[in-house]
């Protein structure tokens, strides 16, 4: 920043007098920003953003590397959606960032501004507390398509051939699903029918574990019917006769404005899912 630290602290404590406000708390440990101090870095970010997009478009010059961040469930649709944008990045240089993550972890990085959105589903199990949560934290839920919940198993798996399963059917396999870290709560759940319902359950935290344990164990997992290309060729999906309906849709900070990579993001998860 070519800036000494006793010049960078001075203008930092200047700024928080002039706002009236704390940016950081400082203690003998270090210091950790704000929750007024994370919600002014996001407002920051998109006047500069602002500005940078005006010079851009009448002076043809990039003053900014492009930024975006999202942070979401395991949708391999997503990952897709994500490729577009860096393949349509208009730019020599930019910084995207992707998380697949915890479901309370992808409200906490909205809340938080750590991801510009966040990707998850909402369905009768879990929006009531989902809902008030967002209220909390200022979100706003945008659907982007409604799926019934499939079946995600191998091509080799026993039941593959079937035109729809019922949960019942599933009882002799293992049930693969995403761990939730230390919110693993019910409603905190990727997987739209509960482990708790089942006798055999794994739990794992990334799509690769999870793709070699649904192949190599005959094991399944339960998700939305939007089957990806990105996602492996090996895996099928079948519809679950469960009674319920999965709500894919955008997670983002009430008031503030999509980025065009944002902007982008939702345009190519909207044309694959057919939306």
């Amino acid at each position: 920043m070519f800036a000494t630290q006793p010049t960078l602290t001075e203008s930092i404590h200047m700024l928080e007098e002039e706002l009236r406000t704390a940016l950081f708390t400082r203690t003998t440990r270090g210091i950790s920003v704000t929750r007024e101090g994370e919600e002014f870095l996001a407002s920051a970010r998109q006047i500069l953003d602002d500005a940078a997009r005006i010079t851009e478009k009448y002076t043809g010059k990039s003053v900014r590397r492009p930024q975006f961040a999202v942070s979401c469930q395991h949708f391999a649709f997503a990952v897709e959606a994500f490729m577009e944008i860096v393949k349509e990045a208009q730019s020599d240089a930019y910084d995207f960032t992707l998380r697949e993550t915890v479901t309370s972890e992808i409200i906490d990085d909205v809340a938080r501004h750590r991801s510009e959105i966040g990707i998850l589903y909402l369905s009768s199990r879990n929006e009531r507390v989902l809902r008030k949560i967002f209220k909390k934290e200022d979100l706003v839920f945008e659907e982007l398509y409604t799926a019934q919940p499939h079946v995600f198993l191998g091509r080799r798996h026993p039941l593959a051939k079937k035109k729809a399963i019922l949960p019942s059917e599933l009882d002799a396999f293992p049930y693969i699903t995403y761990e939730q870290g230390a919110e693993n709560a019910l409603y905190f759940a990727e997987e739209v029918m509960p482990a708790i319902d089942r006798k055999r359950n794994i739990r794992v935290r990334d799509r690769a574990t999870m793709t070699n344990l649904v192949l190599g164990l005959d094991g399944f997992t339960v998700a939305s019917g939007a089957h990806a290309k990105a996602y492996n060729p090996e895996i099928i999906s079948i519809p679950l006769k469960l009674g319920e309906t999965i709500r894919v849709g955008i997670l983002r900070r009430m008031g503030i404005t999509p980025s065009a990579q944002a902007a982008t993001f939702i345009s190519s998860i909207r044309r694959m899912t057919g939306k």
